[in-house]
């Protein structure tokens, strides 16, 4: 398996992760009883962790096909190197700082973790161009 893929099996991995998280901290605030409901009634957004852990899973879900996509066709073309490689490690280690800065609130920083990941998945297209 390429490194590349590993890091995409990882990024499933933190995928997991958001999901776990959020739906814990969800469960905290709302009761474990609303978790075991069909959640029929509207309820108010979360509010802060959990809310931030639901905003921060919501933003993976979203950049996570992106970069699945770019690796899985620079697998099927095997035209895997070092722009791929780096590309990858940028896109789950900014993911994964992502995720511990939003949670905690952090101003800013956040944003700069975003475009990491961002840029990781740009690395990964120009390594196929």
């Amino acid at each position: 398996m390429t490194a590349e893929l590993t890091i995409l099996m990882l990024a499933i991995v933190l995928g997991l992760v958001h999901i776990v998280l959020a739906s814990h901290a969800a469960s905290l605030q709302r009761g474990y009883r609303w978790t075991a409901s069909a959640r029929d009634k509207p309820l108010s957004p979360l509010t802060g962790v959990a809310g931030r852990l639901e905003r921060a899973l919501q933003n993976f879900i979203e950049t996570f096909p992106f970069f699945a996509a770019a690796v899985l066709i620079a697998q099927l073309a095997r035209r895997t190197d070092a722009l791929t490689f780096w590309g990858a490690l940028l896109y789950l280690s900014g993911r994964v700082v992502y995720l511990l800065l939003y949670a905690s609130g952090a101003f800013l920083a956040r944003s700069i973790a975003w475009n990491v990941a961002t840029l990781g998945i740009v690395l990964i297209l120009l390594g196929l161009w």
